[in-house]
């Protein structure tokens, strides 16, 4: 089963508006937070594209491997339908060498009828 990759979708969360600016200390507050949140976010992204590479590196090496199966399969046939084209030749010949025996031993036959006389009819 081929590989699958799943990519989380990265949803906007609604920013909070407050009606009134916030103190300064929750400012703080506040933008540490935020802060710990875009660093939790990057590293969380980081993790995911750390995770990419690893595939995509073991992808590239899957596509490799099955390039390499493939020339030697390539190679392999090649040598098969070598060897084939060869032993379809010597059938051939074979097969001619036979058909001219048997043609010989024919006219041999025939020869061989004729030059012996045939039975006298008792007549």
């Amino acid at each position: 089963m081929a590989p699958t990759i799943a990519v989380e979708s990265v949803q906007k969360k609604p920013q909070h508006r407050q009606a009134a600016p916030p103190a300064p200390a929750e400012e703080e507050i506040w933008l540490k937070n935020r802060n710990e949140e875009l660093e939790r976010e990057l590293e969380r992204s980081a993790e995911r594209e750390e995770k990419m590479k690893k595939e995509l590196q073991r992808t590239w090496e899957r596509l490799r491997v099955a390039e390499e199966a493939e020339e030697r399969l390539c190679t392999q046939l090649g040598e098969l339908e070598a060897e084939a084209v060869d032993q379809a030749r010597s059938y051939r010949a074979r097969m001619l060498s036979l058909m001219d025996q048997l043609s010989a031993a024919q006219k041999l036959l025939q020869s061989a009828n004729y030059s012996i006389a045939s039975p006298p009819n008792s007549q």
